[in-house]
């Protein structure tokens, strides 16, 4: 059973691992989208598709069925962080602060989700895992700060940003508590397209240009959207959020560090910006830091005692 277990957290390892980069190659997308579409507007057409493609799965995957009225608060509360305050956030944060801040407030998350698991989840992490927290922290901000002169003064968009990421760490913490009936990969979809009807509603405030989605019927935008909508919301917040349920929230979210080597590797191969040895060295750490975070250098040393 135990090596049965081993197995399935591997598995669920290497998935993690095609979710970053999947999420890190989405930004350079989302980059050439937000030039042509409204961003909140942008966002909640993603979100919107990637909550139906969701729930198409999970009928696929006969694990579809409706919540109960309990299960929908709990849908509602959790979409309401994880969906409506981290992207609303974001993606006003973002049009009012430098890519550098922004970089290094998200790549806390880690982090953050590290001390709530301890603070309300009381959860007991080894010291090699918190070592290969710092770690990722570390390289996350060795990465983000190279080729930059300094950082740009706390700013509105820092706070809006910062509100973002504790609102998506907090909801991490909902998910792992989520009641065993209900399937995470259920609860995505019915969060993103809940939350997805709150964002338009908010994009319509704001006046956004509903018509700028006829850009998306050129073959090039309109495959980027669809690989950002199917592939990298839909696909990649199921198997994240699956993975909360199966291996904890702060192993998991340990991951979300790579975020930054695949973005900025996508970056320079899609659009062709440049890296940099501090990147190379960056890269390193957020390696280490995952190896160390996740527990897969410890579960590598307990065959070996084991057989001593």
């Amino acid at each position: 059973m135990k090596l049965k277990l081993g197995a399935q957290v591997k598995k669920i390892y290497g998935l993690l691992f095609f979710v970053m980069l999947v999420w890190g190659l989405n930004v350079s997308a989302l980059k050439v989208l937000v030039t042509t579409v409204d961003p909140v507007f942008l966002t909640a057409l993603r979100i919107f598709t990637a909550g139906l493609a969701v729930l198409i799965m999970t009928r696929l995957l006969s694990i579809f069925r409706l919540p109960t009225k309990r299960e929908l608060v709990t849908i509602g509360f959790i979409a309401i962080f994880n969906v409506i305050l981290h992207h609303i956030f974001l993606a006003l944060g973002l049009a009012n602060t430098s890519g550098v801040n922004a970089g290094i407030i998200l790549g806390a998350n880690p982090l953050v989700v590290l001390m709530l698991s301890i603070l309300l989840l009381k959860t007991a992490f080894s010291r090699l895992k918190i070592v290969g927290f710092i770690l990722g922290f570390l390289g996350m901000m060795i990465t983000s700060l190279a080729g930059t002169d300094a950082l740009s003064v706390f700013s509105i968009g820092d706070a809006m940003i910062l509100i973002s990421m504790l609102a998506q760490a907090y909801s991490f913490i909902l998910i792992s508590k989520l009641n065993p009936t209900f399937d995470p990969r259920l609860l995505t979809g019915y969060m993103l397209v809940f939350g997805s009807l709150i964002i338009f509603i908010v994009s319509f405030f704001q006046n956004a240009k509903f018509t700028q989605v006829t850009a998306l019927f050129s073959w090039k935008l309109g495959l980027l959207f669809m690989f950002s909508a199917l592939i990298c919301t839909a696909a990649g917040h199921m198997i994240y959020n699956f993975a909360i349920k199966q291996v904890g929230p702060a192993e998991t979210a340990v991951f979300v560090n790579l975020n930054t080597l695949f973005a900025l590797t996508g970056a320079a191969f899609f659009l062709g910006e440049p890296i940099v040895l501090c990147h190379v060295i960056g890269f390193l750490f957020i390696l280490c830091g995952v190896f160390f975070g996740s527990g897969a250098f410890e579960s590598m040393r307990k065959p070996q005692s084991k057989a001593s």
